[in-house]
């Protein structure tokens, strides 16, 4: 990768900063990818940038769903791609499930999340979408767990870009419960991205975690396959 440009990954808060300021998050990220595909075209995986903030509250805790959903399980059983319906948020399908959620809109803001490994990635990939709406842009702090990382978050000016790319989810994997969702995004230019998402069950639904200084824990990376990906696409 040439010297002369930073890692666009690496950029402060480099989604939900964008959406504190009332830009569209996702894309704040998609018009900085070309920097990635740029330099070596061997896929990445993805690495820790600085320390997560400290989850509060475990998933085995007595939290229940904000919204009144039932299931709950404290190891993953997703070892297969979920059957539900998709929803145009933004530019990106986003999937909805009654039993899983959202259980809860707020004029098109979708929360409340089964506390289940369905349930995260359900929440991880709405997430996403979210910041896909310039109108829902602002508000995607909502989602974002409490915290120094989420104080961070809101002290931090940053300025957002524009960019006609657009993305759909491609594929994920859980790399951990509870709850690191990694999904695989394709991109309107052809390029695979891996999108690692760390989340925590707190106030009785999952909210995405941000590290001490705002920042996601986990690097977005280039992917040259969906090999190690369970498909599961709505596009």
């Amino acid at each position: 990768m040439s010297t002369d440009t930073p890692s666009p990954f690496r950029s402060r808060g480099f989604i939900v900063a964008a959406a504190v300021v009332g830009l569209i998050a996702m894309i704040a990220v998609v018009a900085l990818i070309a920097g990635l595909l740029n330099g070596d075209d061997d896929a990445t995986p993805p690495t820790p940038t600085s320390t997560p903030a400290e989850s509060t509250t475990p998933v085995g805790d007595d939290d229940p769903s904000v919204c009144g959903l039932t299931a709950v399980e404290d190891s993953s059983s997703l070892t297969a791609a979920p059957t539900n319906t998709w929803e145009l948020v933004g530019t990106m399908a986003a999937p909805t499930e009654t039993e899983v959620g959202p259980g809860a809109v707020d004029d098109s803001l979708r929360s409340c999340f089964a506390r289940t490994a369905e349930g995260a990635l359900f929440a991880a990939v709405n997430f996403v979408a979210t910041g896909t709406d310039a109108n829902l842009g602002p508000r995607l702090i909502d989602l974002v767990a409490p915290g120094p990382g989420r104080d961070a978050l809101e002290a931090q000016d940053s300025a957002g870009s524009s960019s006609s790319l657009r993305a759909q989810v491609a594929g994920f994997k859980v790399a951990a419960y509870s709850a690191t969702i990694d999904l695989a995004l394709n991109y309107s230019d052809g390029s695979l991205v891996s999108v690692p998402l760390k989340l925590q069950w707190v106030e009785g639904d999952w909210k995405v975690e941000m590290t001490t200084s705002g920042d996601l824990p986990l690097a977005p990376a280039g992917l040259q396959n969906l090999g190690g990906y369970i498909p599961w696409s709505g596009a």
